[in-house]
């Protein structure tokens, strides 16, 4: 149990890693600190709750219940659990360190009946990047300025929609709203549309990449298709190879020139 080894004996932060926002923690911090709570979370509003911890709460914001993915429809409100926590040390001594534990399923349940569990909601930017989807769907917002602000701290506006870090080689075509990183080469002939190209990529003649990241290092070779995938670090893509349909290349993978790959994961 990693927290019997923090040394923690005071007020604490906890975050979900697969989220993206703007939340004001102090705000959430200042609002636990007037209400006495044992623990205080984050809600944000969504269109389709089922996904996730849904969060009544009274108009003191103290949590009436706490109802992990509830079914399509039948969601109580459509505020969730937005992933950021501040937490009392006593919140620690509700979890069993013999097994592993859920604490939106187990411990939070326990704080409702207690009546120690309160929520603040925000409209601030936020965004559960954790899956395929949602992963490109928040490059799509920091590109298109959903999320206000440029794209990536230090990244300039080479061209409308088209935002630059370093000094990248562009002799092909970048069209809005995409980002070419330092080092990064999108060669005579290639196309990047709605697109991320990490620092040290590179696109070849004659390839496309399209509604995709590019991480540093990985390579598109002549004649191949990215598409709406995810291309991890130093991968490379073989020529005139196919990615598509939200397919995700793991760091160092080398697809064969020609292979499709489509809605997949690779290694699997």
């Amino acid at each position: 149990f990693a927290a019997s080894h923090g040394g923690i004996d005071d007020t604490f932060l906890v975050v979900n890693g697969d989220v993206l926002t703007d939340l004001d923690v102090s705000a959430l911090v200042r609002f636990h600190r007037q209400r006495g709570a044992e623990a205080s979370i984050s809600l944000t509003p969504v269109d389709d709750p089922s996904r996730f911890g849904v969060v009544p709460t009274d108009a003191d914001g103290r949590v009436l219940a706490f109802i992990e993915k509830p079914e399509p429809g039948r969601a109580p409100t459509n505020m969730i659990n937005a992933g950021a926590y501040v937490l009392e040390p006593s919140v620690l001594d509700r979890i069993d360190r013999e097994r592993r534990v859920s604490i939106e399923r187990e411990t939070f349940p326990a704080m409702v009946e207690a009546g120690r569990l309160f929520a603040l909601a925000s409209d601030s930017y936020w965004i559960d990047a954790g899956t395929p989807a949602q992963y490109l769907q928040a490059h799509r917002d920091l590109l298109s300025g959903a999320r206000p602000g440029p794209p990536a701290p230090g990244a300039r506006e080479a061209a409308p929609g088209v935002w630059v870090l370093g000094a990248p080689v562009i002799d092909g075509e970048v069209r809005p709203d995409s980002l070419i990183g330092a080092g990064a080469r999108v060669a005579s002939g290639a196309c990047v549309v709605d697109s991320v190209v990490g620092a040290g990529a590179r696109v070849d003649a004659g390839a496309s990449l399209a509604g995709s990241v590019l991480l540093p290092g990985a390579a598109v070779a002549a004649g191949a298709a990215v598409d709406d995938s995810v291309v991890g670090t130093q991968a490379v893509i073989g020529e005139s190879a196919v990615v598509r349909d939200l397919s995700v290349v793991g760091a160092g993978v080398v697809i064969d020139a020609g292979a499709r790959v489509e809605g997949d994961r690779v290694p699997t």
